[in-house]
């Protein structure tokens, strides 16, 4: 009878044993609780005590990914636009966090409901332009999603425990209603863009026409210039010719420019009437003094 109530003892002791010694992981807090009520929390990894008669809740300190499913939000203009979200966060303060939301699944139903709060007060807040745009004055989706990135940080942590270490956005569109005027938006603003370029293209041609006018004109001038200056020079310099060639043989000089004027203005194709004493034919009629003294030599 009596190695019974032993064997009895010994296997209370175990279980005893058993039930005071707490296991924490890495990954974990380990909170000790009495009857429901938070005693003490063990971050630290390894092995811990508590009495047997109280129980451990396990919570898990691993950074969390919630992704919501997307939701339609109204901007400022009355406008739907669809956002599609998610968010990292992790356990800050277990003991809140176990007296506040008791667990994962909702510590995610407080979360949609403080992310989604957020994002309709800033969406509803600001015009559609302001989440998307092409003109980089009026885009501040990287803004708005940072600031309600932090409100979200201080509301969790201080009303649940929760550290929200970022709130991204993975996809905006809009609705089927306003797709089309989105689109059209977005046409005028790329068309305006292109109006700019192209009237700054147009100045910038004008300008380069303008200089290459100018250039032109400087050096069509200077040519013009250097072309009368020689050519003033060739012609003084065959009037000076001319002059010594006449003072030379001035019955030959006579001979040899009217031969030259028969060249010029006698072909085939014309037919010139002259009267019978024109200068031009006592060559033809007459012959030269030349040939006079040549004649009165051979006699």
């Amino acid at each position: 009878m009596k190695a019974k109530w032993w064997l009895l003892l010994v296997a209370l002791v175990v279980v005893a044993l058993a039930r005071s010694v707490v296991f924490v992981d890495e990954t974990q807090f380990v909170i000790i609780t009495l009857f429901g009520r938070p005693v003490s929390t063990h971050r630290d990894a390894g092995l811990h005590l508590k009495y047997p008669w109280q129980s451990a809740t396990r919570i898990d300190r691993r950074l969390q990914i919630y992704d919501p499913n997307p939701s339609e939000f109204l901007a400022s203009e009355k406008k739907n636009v669809l956002l599609d979200v998610y968010l990292c966060w992790k356990v800050a303060d277990p003991q809140q966090f176990l007296e506040t939301v008791n667990d994962l699944a909702g510590a995610e139903s407080r979360l949609h409901d403080t992310v989604y709060s957020e994002l309709g007060d800033t969406v509803g807040h600001n015009p559609l332009e302001a989440l998307v745009s092409e003109d980089p004055a009026r885009h501040r989706l990287d803004e708005l999603m940072a600031s309600v990135a932090r409100r979200c940080a201080e509301r969790a942590k201080a009303a649940y425990g929760i550290e929200v270490v970022d709130v991204r956005l993975k996809r905006i569109a809009v609705p089927k209603q306003v797709r089309e005027s989105v689109f059209a938006r977005m046409r005028s603003e790329r068309a305006q863009i292109a109006s700019k370029y192209r009237a700054e293209g147009d100045e910038e041609a004008t300008k380069i026409r303008a200089d290459a006018d100018k250039q032109k004109t400087l050096i069509l001038a200077d040519a013009y210039k250097q072309a009368e200056t020689t050519r003033g020079r060739g012609e003084a310099e065959a009037a000076r010719i001319y002059a010594e060639a006449h003072q030379t043989d001035p019955q030959f000089y006579e001979l040899l420019r009217t031969l030259e004027a028969y060249r010029k203005f006698l072909d085939e194709k014309t037919t010139i009437l002259l009267s019978a004493d024109s200068d031009l034919l006592k060559f033809l009629t007459r012959g030269t003094a030349l040939d006079d003294g040549q004649k009165k030599e051979r006699q």
